[in-house]
């Protein structure tokens, strides 16, 4: 739900009743809008609250950024998303600031994005085969049931992400350019490129389905110099609608950081403030072409960290690879069978060539999102015009045997329906429903009056403790899921904050106090380890605690420490913030260890590059390690009591020993890494492979 989206819907209501539209489908429309929103309801209300990592990680403090300039006295407070345009975010912040329920905020979040099968039910009328009115309605409901049964989408119902609100922008725009298929006109394809750049704008992941609209526009019924005419058209009206968008914020991110797009494209931008190397996720992405092939059906399994991190098996993409090879035959028959030649080829009927516009968008669509992402998260538009595709390929298929379409129809809804009860993990952390606010957040006396300059650490950032904090509070995320250095123009930013703020300055991480032993988190030496980067210590005589009530327990991905005894109720966390000092202990040893296990990295790094990347981050002592954290593979590297040692701790792999740290001191050596099967590996070449 976002400011640009106010003004879209409504002029989508107003469109999409089409020349020639009959009295009887337009008489469905308003029951079947209905009783979307009412599933939509029904689902949110029976799976619960959500509360996910990405919610209090940064989606309330983005839309907070959004209203309140937090530039001067703010950096990476939530880690990387910190400077993700976060004005898809502001409606969700102003109905926790009005004070509503969890149920009240999650119901209207879920009541706006149920328009996504509004739209799904106006694609599905437009692919009909069939110039029957009731059987155009069963197609767009059907197209509606095959949408809705998404594992994701279901997930993502009266959550806090913004893949389904920037997604209905993004089916809007698609809508429109169908339409601009039947209909051709500059008018449509203007508009499907205002609504697209401007859905990119808000989530740079739509950039992928903005630029597939390309595909769907190689349908249009007209001359090649008019569909290049068309084509240019689209591309000005998706620059244009990206720039009225993304411009405000933008110009913020030029101001502070010299880039437009922090911290994307910072390898072109090149801003000191974050690494220059490229960055690609490359959690889900296939390890080859012969994955990516198998990729449709691979999706079925009801595991982790196929299509997300949760479970969420979908058969429909197998489905629709089943149709396309039906369909192939088929024409491969009609080409070289026994009648082949027999008749002329028909021209293409309005909604057969809108369909396969469609499917050639989809097709687009799928090739570039396995390149760069492979997260079902952001997919999710393309993920329901995808059921279009499929209801509309079966009804084209057997429009001539409707028996054998139903038992189809029937199959494969009752395997999706079992793979949803059985299979199926929907809420990434639920909780119940409860009368009171979003979260009732306690802050002590002091921290709500006096304004404090807070270094959070952890990945689980807290910065949707912000809002509550004294009004000129600022949050630095020292230690997340990106390690700010101690050094060059990192460093120098931080020590300016910490000099502006002094003697006003705490730390801040998930817990109730800090433990005196190392091995329980949050623990006095971890925390100090980390603050002694920047001259620092806690002060354990001037400690206080947030009190969270409503959230659930274990919130905190467990690497090495040991869960600390449970205090307090089961909905109530804590965060502990301790006054920092200087510290003046002699630090020449830590040093020099430090830079004897940076030097390691380096080796490491520069042996096999693929797996550890970027390159070059920041290095952090935890413990009795040294260790760098790698967005693009999500593993850890470390060296600790003389071994190198890297693990992928997001997908539960074991620890692998590649040699010992005095080796690597020595010279490099040769290694032989990779990835297999969605997982690294990597040994020492001339040595035994080691690994637990």
């Amino acid at each position: 739900m976002s400011a640009s989206e106010d003004t879209v819907l409504p002029a989508l209501q107003q469109y999409v009743r089409v020349a020639g539209e009959s009295d009887v489908v337009a008489a469905y429309r308003l029951p079947v809008y209905i009783a979307c929103v009412v599933v939509a309801l029904l689902t949110n209300y029976h799976l619960g609250r959500d509360l996910a990592w990405d919610t209090l990680n940064y989606h309330l403090y983005a839309g907070f950024s959004a209203v309140h300039n937090r530039f001067g006295q703010d950096f990476f407070p939530a880690g990387m998303q910190s400077y993700l345009n976060p004005y898809a975010y502001v409606p969700f912040y102003a109905l926790v600031r009005a004070g509503l329920s969890a149920l009240e905020i999650s119901s209207i979040l879920a009541v706006v994005q149920s328009g996504i099968l509004w739209l799904i039910y106006e694609l599905g009328l437009r692919v009909c085969p069939s110039e029957d009115r009731h059987t155009r309605v069963i197609v767009g409901i059907c197209a509606v049931a095959l949408a809705y049964v998404n594992p994701i989408l279901m997930q993502q119902f009266g959550s806090t992400f913004a893949d389904i609100t920037t997604g209905e922008l993004v089916v809007g725009g698609w809508l429109l350019l169908a339409d601009a298929i039947r209909f051709p006109g500059a008018k449509r394809i203007v508009w499907a490129g205002l609504i697209l750049g401007a859905a990119t704008a808000l989530k740079m992941t739509n950039s992928v389905h903005a630029a597939a609209g390309f595909a769907v526009l190689v349908m249009l019924p007209v001359a090649w110099r008019r569909l290049i005419r068309s084509g240019l058209i689209y591309c000005c009206s998706l620059a244009a609608g990206f720039v009225i968008v993304a411009a405000p914020w933008s110009w913020q991110l030029e101001r502070t950081f010299g880039n437009p797009l922090f911290p994307l494209l910072n390898n072109v931008f090149r801003s000191p403030a974050f690494t220059t190397a490229s960055l690609q996720h490359y959690r889900f992405i296939p390890d080859s072409f012969a994955d990516a092939l198998w990729r449709p059906f691979e999706l079925m399994k009801p595991m982790f960290m196929v299509d997300e991190e949760l479970r969420a098996p979908d058969l429909r993409y197998a489905v629709l690879a089943l149709l396309l090879i039906a369909l192939l035959l088929r024409w491969l028959w009609r080409r070289l069978g026994p009648r082949a030649g027999a008749a002329a080829a028909a021209p293409l009927a309005p909604a057969v060539r809108v369909l396969a516009a469609l499917g050639c968008g989809v097709a687009a669509d799928w090739t570039a999102w396995l390149t760069v992402s492979g997260n079902g998260r952001y997919f999710l538009p393309m993920a329901c015009i995808t059921a279009v595709v499929v209801i509309g390929l079966l009804f084209h298929l057997c429009a001539n045997r409707p028996k054998v379409r139903n038992y189809v129809l029937v199959a494969m809804f009752a395997v999706q329906a079992v793979q949803l009860w059985a299979g199926t993990e929907f809420r990434w952390n639920p909780a119940r429903w409860s009368a009171g606010q979003w979260l009732k957040i306690d802050v002590p006396r002091e921290l709500a009056r006096q304004p404090y300059l807070y270094l959070t650490l952890g990945v689980q950032s807290n910065s949707f403790v912000a809002p509550y904090l004294a009004r000129g509070s600022g949050l630095v995320n020292i230690s997340g899921d990106y390690v700010l250095s101690e050094q060059g123009a990192i460093g120098a930013r931080i020590d300016g904050l910490i000099e502006r703020y002094s003697p006003h300055v705490r730390m801040l991480v998930r817990g109730s106090q800090l433990y005196e032993n190392r091995r329980v988190s949050p623990s006095r030496a971890a925390v100090d380890d980390t603050l002694s980067r920047f001259g620092l210590h806690a002060d354990v005589d001037d400690c206080q605690r947030i009190t969270v009530r409503g959230l659930p327990p274990d919130l905190q991905i467990q690497i090495d420490d040991v869960k600390p005894p449970p205090e307090g109720p089961p909905d109530t966390t804590y965060l502990i913030s301790c006054r920092v000092v200087a510290d003046h202990s002699d630090r020449s040893a830590e040093i020099a260890d430090q830079r004897a296990a940076e030097m390691v990295l380096n080796r490491v790094e520069d042996t096999c590059p693929y797996l550890f990347q970027p390159r070059g981050l920041a290095t952090e002592h935890v413990g009795h390690s040294w260790q760098r954290l790698y967005i693009n593979t999500d593993l850890r590297l470390w060296v600790s009591r003389g071994w190198v040692k890297f693990t992928n701790p997001i997908r539960g792999d074991g620890v692998f020993f590649i040699g010992r740290e005095s080796d690597w001191l020595k010279a490099p050596m040769r290694m032989n890494c990779g990835r297999r099967a969605e997982h690294y590996f990597a040994t020492v070449i001339g040595s035994a492979p080691a690994g637990s």
